[in-house]
């Protein structure tokens, strides 16, 4: 008989597990920054904010790359133009997408037979799918990978949280409403007890301003992700107004910080990235002594 047949099955099951662990972290040791975005709520618009800082880093010369953790919801294909495609495998494994700005892109959409394919998993499958993208995808060197996650405090995000533990943070996403507010602060005490680092609020949909006038409206209540900072002691990052054009860009796959970039919620997005990068400098870096 050969070794293969007198093996322990559990042992061919922990060095395979350890093989893998070995390769997560080599794969990761090559991205310099690691960013979650997350969200307790849905409908807040957490996956366009996630591809539009992602393409803002990229406009600045960063190498970035984007893995959809939503498995039953992905969208960052659509919201990039990039639905239809397959993955490409190799020697060092499988490559990702090439997005627009040259951004590195994963999702499980990638992998399915055709768009209206059902992802139906349980947690451990869940949980051993965002290894493997994560571990099994030859990501190369990258500044940041932006990791956009599912709505909710369940099996993707605790994956992400177990199987990053040096991740930079994560950026809560929330829009203007006291729902919005009272749900997304679970997404806080979430990150809270899991230790990840949060890099700070964004506030989404707030406010729309007239394009005839210039006047803006608040369409929802006002001051939503400002007041959830105060009330958490966790930093605000700025606030998107609402734009139709959003929207049209979003369905059609094309980056509104691109197609309009000095557009009122483009310069937004700007002062946001800032400030996102001014953390990774002054909290993620090494110190030096004087």
């Amino acid at each position: 008989m050969s070794s293969t047949e007198n093996s322990n099955p559990a042992e061919t099951f922990r060095n395979q597990m350890l093989e893998q662990q070995e390769l997560l972290r080599y794969r990761m040791k090559q991205i310099k920054h690691k960013i979650a975005v997350i969200s307790g709520k849905g409908g807040v618009g957490k996956s366009t904010i996630t591809v539009n800082l992602a393409a803002a880093f990229a406009m600045y010369g960063k190498q970035v790359g984007i893995l959809d953790a939503d498995l039953h919801g992905p969208s960052v294909p659509r919201l990039l133009g990039l639905r239809g495609q397959q993955v490409k495998i190799g020697p060092p494994g499988a490559f990702p997408v090439k997005g627009p700005l040259g951004m590195k892109v994963i999702s499980i959409d990638f992998f399915l037979s055709e768009e209206r394919t059902p992802t139906i998993w349980r947690g451990p499958l869940k949980m051993t799918a965002i290894r493997q993208l994560l571990s099994d995808i030859a990501w190369g060197e990258l500044d940041v990978l932006f990791i956009d996650l599912p709505p909710g405090t369940g099996d993707e995000p605790l994956s992400i949280a177990q199987l990053l533990p040096d991740i930079d943070g994560v950026i809560i996403v929330t829009m203007p409403s006291e729902l919005s507010r009272a749900v997304v602060n679970k997404a806080i005490t979430f990150a809270r007890r899991l230790a990840l680092p949060i890099i700070g609020i964004v506030e989404n949909m707030s406010g729309f301003v007239c394009p005839k006038c210039g006047e803006k409206i608040d369409i929802f209540q006002s001051g939503g992700g400002k007041k959830m900072s105060e009330e958490t002691g966790v930093s605000f990052l700025g606030s998107i107004p609402l734009d139709p054009k959003v929207s049209m860009d979003s369905d059609k796959g094309a980056l509104f910080i691109v197609e309009h970039a000095e557009s009122p919620v483009a310069k937004a997005f700007i002062k946001i990235v800032k400030k996102v990068e001014a953390y990774l400098e002054e909290e993620r870096e090494p110190k030096t002594s004087e």
